[in-house]
């Protein structure tokens, strides 16, 4: 360790003149030695007073400080020791309210959280000298929109008693009774998304940028403390048409969670919030042209315009979606792949992909849409990126395949991209010189296309085509068509969804495959298979089963696999959705058996939501409610999404 030049200079000052005045160096190099150990051990000292407090003690030392307090660590990679330590005392003077229940649990799962205390909502004949108002009662079928809450974490109507226990998540309203309702689904922003008009019209626009229906959602209010039950505005919550017309100041607007606007043009200033559903020929609830209002349908995600939207005026917004997994092109926090080599931001992708070839990145920095087909080439031995920027999402809308040419021992890494009109291909060169394609935070758009019912656009396409036998593929985090590729290439797949058209149909044609953390919606044709803590929806046949491995995953039983080690066959997995964009796109739910939700080597579930170690947060809540519950309740789990 090299001394501080303060320290050195310190020291030597302490040395007598004469022994300076006839210093060649020497002296000077001898203290520098000296200084280094010293600024060693002054910070050794500095960091020793430092370990006696939580917020600046060093990461070895806070389970000590846990320990003088009686913290019990969690298990799992997640979670913040140093917080729960600093936090414990809190939650002690504080134990057992139904406020400190819902911030112990946001605290060690990291999912928005409601505590319920069901024993609040059970039907009880009052003590007519002490009555109760606003304890539950009889529905009131006047008032729709409080009908919509029924069965959820904000249903306040009064229930009869429920016998069974709330572990189970079979019972909920009964004396000892309190639930958590986590929400697993993330509200993620996208800002300056253009809006996608409707086929043969002008006024008439969805959000999604596939042009598909998608349901909007509601950013949670940020809160340093949570002092208050948590309700409908400070969770990630699906808007609903009647909430979002009654709490329209809280969600639309400027840095909300909702705004619709025009570039080049003034934007209509009333809006309203209704439904816009197919009629013949048209959207119900159309605004009259010139009223100056703009209908929106939280529901089904579309906006129309009281005006044709033409010439060079844009229509845009800023608006969230849920999504239970940050895989696939998104806007959410991540870190972009770097490169080596310059960074170009040019709306001309072709111009600026051409300008790096020798070593580089394109960076798009918007959520736009970009109607082009690049060809990507790079130069021998070279790493060409093109990415989207970080918490962004743009659509590179092809019209043919993207044709990919790394040099000999070269690169092409596509990164935080929606991709749709055409697959991705790498031809054959007639070389044996390696070629590498990396896909990270990409979607693919299964199918091609979308059509306006969510369906794939060309069912029997593939998404990523591999010609080159000497090619070798990596996709991380991504959510993809069909994958094909020649014998000779080999295919890595991690942490992602790969989407046949059906069960039955191949996803993934290939003749070496490593598979690991992902879920396969439909068959695998593969010469050698290694796979470890998947979910294979279809059948898997591999030609050569003396080698490769199959390991802690859901196959089906007509597989012809090499060894199998802990697998599982029934029964199958329960999934939220399958359907591409939902927000509960490849979530297993919690009804889904243990030995497919905790199965996985590492005891987390099988499949693309390994990595959030779901079953591990909620296990981890259970231990930390049965410590800080009042004496005598019992708490139940409960997914609100």
């Amino acid at each position: 360790m090299s001394a501080r030049p303060e320290t050195v200079a310190r020291l030597y000052d302490l040395m007598p003149r004469v022994y300076r005045t006839r210093d060649a160096g020497q002296l000077e190099q001898l203290i520098e030695v000296i200084a280094g150990q010293i600024d060693v051990l002054e910070e050794s000292l500095d960091q020793f007073y430092d370990d006696q407090f939580v917020e600046t003690a060093a990461a070895w030392a806070v389970p000590y400080l846990g320990d003088l307090i009686g913290y019990r660590p969690l298990s799992g990679p997640f979670g913040s020791p140093r917080a729960e330590v600093a936090n414990t005392i809190a939650y002690r003077r504080r134990k057992g309210t139904a406020a400190m229940l819902e911030q112990l649990a946001f605290d060690v799962t990291g999912w928005k959280a409601r505590a319920v205390e069901f024993f609040e909502r059970l039907a009880a004949t009052q003590y007519m000298n002490h009555i109760r108002p606003g304890k539950g009662g009889t529905p009131d079928l006047r008032h729709p929109a409080q009908l919509e809450w029924i069965g959820t974490a904000f249903d306040d109507y009064a229930h009869t008693a429920e016998v069974r226990r709330i572990a189970t998540r079979a019972g909920r309203y009964n004396i000892h009774n309190v639930g958590i309702f986590l929400w697993r689904v993330e509200a993620v922003e996208l800002t300056r998304s253009p809006l996608v008009p409707d086929t043969g019209s002008q006024r008439r626009f969805r959000f999604h940028p596939l042009g598909i229906d998608s349901r909007l959602y509601g950013a949670p209010r940020t809160e340093d403390e949570i002092a208050h039950l948590a309700t409908q505005l400070d969770v990630p919550l699906p808007l609903t048409r009647r909430w979002l017309k009654a709490h329209q100041d809280a969600y639309y607007g400027k840095d909300r969670s909702l705004l619709v606007g025009l570039l080049g043009a003034a934007t209509p200033g009333k809006v309203r919030f209704c439904d816009l559903s197919d009629v013949p020929g048209d959207w119900a609830h159309a605004p009259a042209p010139g009223s100056g209002e703009i209908a929106i349908d939280p529901v089904l995600g579309r906006v129309y315009f009281p005006d044709p939207v033409t010439g060079s005026v844009r229509a845009v917004a800023n608006y969230h979606y849920g999504t239970a997994m940050r895989i696939g092109g998104g806007g959410y926090d991540r870190s972009p792949s770097a490169a080596d080599g310059p960074v170009v931001a040019d709306p001309d992708l072709q111009t600026a992909l051409d300008q790096v070839k020798s070593g580089g990145a394109v960076e798009i920095e918007d959520n736009g849409r970009y109607a082009q087909t690049p060809v990507i080439t790079t130069d021998d031995a070279k790493t060409v990126v093109l990415r989207a920027a970080d918490r962004h999402r743009p659509l590179l809308a092809a019209a043919g395949p993207i044709e990919l040419k790394p040099g000999k021992d070269g690169a092409v890494v596509l990164d935080g991209l929606m991709i749709s009109g055409g697959p991705l291909v790498l031809k054959d060169t007639g070389d044996i010189a390696v070629r590498k394609v990396i896909l990270k935070h990409c979607t693919l758009v299964p199918g091609l296309t979308r059509t306006l019912a969510n369906e794939p656009g060309t069912p029997a396409a593939a998404s990523l085509i591999i010609e080159h036998p000497f090619a070798v593929v990596e996709i991380d985090r991504c959510v993809t068509g069909p994958i094909t590729a020649v014998e000779g290439a080999t295919v890595a797949v991690r942490d992602s969804v790969v989407e046949a058209a059906a069960v039955a149909d191949t996803a993934l044609a290939v003749a070496a495959l490593k598979l690991d953390e992902s879920t396969v919606v439909g068959a695998i044709e593969a010469v050698r298979v290694d796979i470890s803590n998947s979910i294979v929806l279809g059948t898997v046949t591999a030609s050569r089963r003396q080698e490769g491995c199959v390991r802690f995953s859901f196959i089906t039983e007509e597989s012809l696999t090499p060894q199998k080690y802990r697998c599982v066959f029934q029964p199958p997995p329960d999934f939220t959705s399958l359907r591409f964009a939902e927000p509960g796109y490849a979530q297993l739910r919690a009804t889904t058996a243990d030995e497919i939700r905790r199965g996985a080597d590492n005891e987390s579930e099988m499949g693309v939501g390994n990595h959030l170690y779901a079953p591990q947060r909620e296990a981890n809540l259970l231990a930390r409610l049965d410590e800080y519950l009042r004496f005598g309740l019992e708490a139940g789990i409960f997914y609100a999404s």
